[in-house]
């Protein structure tokens, strides 16, 4: 299984009680993104510890895998490190070149006998075929509602018979009173992890309107509008889950 990188640089973009400016996937945050994930997102190491045998077990041969929105590519990782068939390559996609500069250090620092390849660029032109297996990794909730359905509808008609998807997403609920809960839950895992207050504060803020989560009847209804007849949640830790669909 994957483990990050020792002792990463340690996030602290939010300590300055300016107004934030909208969160974006720049130098700054590529630069501490493993403490920024690992102290904010319930359950990421075990969705890439997921990843990994997901890829044991249904990746072909001869076969191509996606990671769309790869950032610094713990799934493509994780993926590559799984796959045990012949003939693979994993994909690796994201629109941030300091996020991509870095992918292509992070993977070439860990064996891996498949290739990744890291590529700049928009997934929501990104063309899949011959997919064995895609990976949406805390992804969709920062595209534009208007162009999910397309992008889901283009995985799974790049996706051969068989094929997985593995859709991770900050949710919300369909009860207010539960999604409160929730959030109250995320903030105290980030206050656990040595965030302040004023750090919960600000991010907050710079996500507003970057970050647009949906519920989980929402991305399967997304899923079942594409096709997929097999989806269901396999992940969730307060408001973060994953959920595989198979075509």
């Amino acid at each position: 299984m994957i483990s990050h990188m020792k002792q990463p640089p340690r996030d602290n973009i939010y300590q300055n009680r300016q107004m934030p400016s909208p969160f974006r996937f720049d130098e700054k945050v590529a630069a501490v993104f493993p403490d920024m994930i690992q102290r904010s997102v319930p359950g990421y190491e075990q969705i890439i510890n997921g990843i990994q045998q997901l890829a044991t077990k249904h990746v072909q041969n001869n076969t191509n895998c996606y990671d769309m929105g790869c950032s610094l590519g713990a799934a493509s990782l994780a993926m590559s490190q799984g796959i045990k068939t012949s003939g693979c390559e994993v994909i690796a996609v994201d629109n941030s070149s300091a996020m991509i500069e870095r992918c292509r250090l992070f993977v070439e620092s860990y064996h891996h006998a498949t290739p990744i390849k890291a590529i700049l660029g928009d997934i929501a032109e990104i063309t899949i075929n011959n997919a064995s297996m895609v990976v949406l990794n805390f992804t969709l909730q920062f595209i534009p509602m208007a162009l999910r359905q397309s992008i889901i509808d283009k995985i799974y008609n790049g996706l051969n018979s068989g094929g997985l998807l593995v859709l991770s997403e900050k949710i919300k609920s369909e009860d207010d009173l539960i999604d409160q809960r929730l959030i109250d839950l995320h903030h105290d895992f980030k206050r656990a992890n040595g965030y302040s207050e004023l750090e919960i504060s600000q991010k907050r803020n710079a996500l507003e309107n970057v970050l647009i989560p949906e519920t989980i009847s929402q991305h399967k209804s997304r899923l079942t509008q594409a096709g997929f007849k097999h989806s269901d949640v396999w992940h969730q830790q307060f408001n973060f889950c994953s959920i595989l669909a198979i075509k």
